[in-house]
């Protein structure tokens, strides 16, 4: 799939990438900063700006005129904040591409952030706060992120706290808008059925007065574990939840592809190593499942699953006996083939999306070194051997480089301790 960049004087990167087998097009504007640029007072502040974002602009007054106008079109739309970068987005039919152009653009630019509609919202995202502290299956992962980055940004959760969010006011959003969404950290993609010369001409319209400035800097992860580590929050739930994970590589690491490999033979899915062993032999958990997360200065490799309170041990050295297998023997030929075709599969089926392929590209332009196109992301794939598996899981699964995270009616925290070992 070709794709073209095409960059403004400004700065303003604009992606285009044509989708022939589809009627819909996507419009994607993703600004390269996240809830890790800010500081403990303004925690929480990237994604309420989000919120702000569909409150109103001057030619859209209220929310609204923002969703009728797309409902209207049976249009898709959203946004999303994560630790790096916020993304504002709209999927139609493509004939409506210029209207979601339009609506976009109008409220990444030109959103009214007015005190009345602020106000209203802190009750909305500190619900959202209390939703996620009830939810453990979601929950646990923030408690993860708070074990692995303690005292730095990127362990506290986007939403922030409700100290923080009850506290913003207007000159908060306006004074972070103004220093971060700057038209050179700024990618517009669209992706889809579309005529290219038409889509760019109106990006250019709306973009080209963006204002350039400084790229923000965030405070960078500094990691020094050197024992086995874990965080107990004891609640009274009907299940468990954990996550057992290993420090591991960032975004751009040249071992990532078989990281990913790795992730899928171990806990990716159905026919994976620990979904095989903790599901279906020990009927364990229902869900288990192994994933990679990765930024631009670390990472992790992870293990989570929700089971019995008297099943949390059994369920950790099950887990950690998998780690230990897969660092001291190589996998098979079999395994590594069907864990390749399985990404190759579920990355072809994305594409078959206006919506995936905006996101996949716009993601890679926001914040990795170079776009890779699939073809290129396959020849990396099919290059990873059972020796650099073997390789890799030996690297990552140490001890001085494991974290646990539990959240459940238990209090014994050195007895979980025991059992962390490799």
């Amino acid at each position: 799939m070709n794709y073209k960049k095409t960059k403004l004087s400004n700065g303003l990167r604009i992606l285009t990438v044509p989708v022939k087998n589809t009627q819909t097009a996507t419009v994607v504007v993703m600004v390269g900063v996240g809830s890790r640029y800010e500081t403990e007072k303004e925690a929480g502040l990237s994604h309420f700006i989000e919120h702000m974002m569909f409150k109103g602009t001057e030619k859209r007054p209220k929310t609204l005129d923002i969703s009728e106008e797309l409902d209207s079109i049976g249009g898709e739309f959203n946004a999303f904040t994560s630790s790096d970068k916020t993304a504002y987005y709209a999927k139609v039919d493509s004939k409506h591409l210029e209207i979601a152009l339009d609506v976009v653009s109008d409220i990444f630019l030109n959103s009214k952030i007015e005190n009345e509609e602020i106000e209203k919202e802190k009750g909305t995202i500190i619900q959202e706060i209390n939703m996620i502290e009830d939810t453990p299956i979601v929950d646990v992962e923030i408690v993860l992120g708070n074990l692995l980055y303690k005292k730095n940004p990127l362990g506290r959760h986007i939403a922030g706290f409700k100290k923080t969010v009850s506290t913003f006011k207007r000159k908060d959003f306006t004074n972070y808008i103004n220093r971060f969404y700057v038209a050179n950290d700024t990618v517009v993609c669209v992706a889809g059925n579309f005529n290219e010369k038409k889509a760019l001409g109106l990006t250019r319209k709306y973009f080209s007065k963006m204002k350039k400035g400084m790229k923000p800097k965030y405070e960078k992860v500094i990691e020094s574990q050197k024992l086995p580590e874990m965080i107990l929050k004891n609640k009274n739930t009907d299940q468990t939840h954990l996550i057992l994970g290993s420090r591991a590589y960032d975004y751009n690491h040249k071992d990532r592809f078989v990281l990913g490999l790795l992730s899928i033979i171990l806990g990716g899915n159905m026919s994976s190593r620990l979904f095989t062993e903790v599901r279906e032999k020990r009927g364990l958990a229902y869900q288990i499942r192994t994933s990679v997360d990765s930024f631009e200065d670390c990472g992790y490799v992870a293990t989570q699953a929700g089971v019995n309170h008297d099943k949390l041990e059994v369920t950790i050295e099950t887990i950690l006996n998998e780690y230990r297998k897969i660092s001291r023997e190589k996998v098979s030929q079999r395994e590594l083939q069907n864990a390749k075709e399985y990404i190759k599969g579920k990355s072809v089926m994305g594409f078959e999306s206006s919506d995936e392929v905006a996101m996949f590209f716009v993601d890679q332009e926001t914040k990795k070194k170079k776009i890779m196109t699939l073809p290129e992301i396959f020849k990396n794939i099919d290059k990873v051997t059972e020796n650099d598996i073997l390789r890799v899981a030996k690297d990552v699964f140490q001890n001085k480089k494991l974290n646990l995270a539990v959240i459940g009616p238990h209090k014994n925290e050195k007895k979980l301790k025991k059992i962390l070992n490799l």
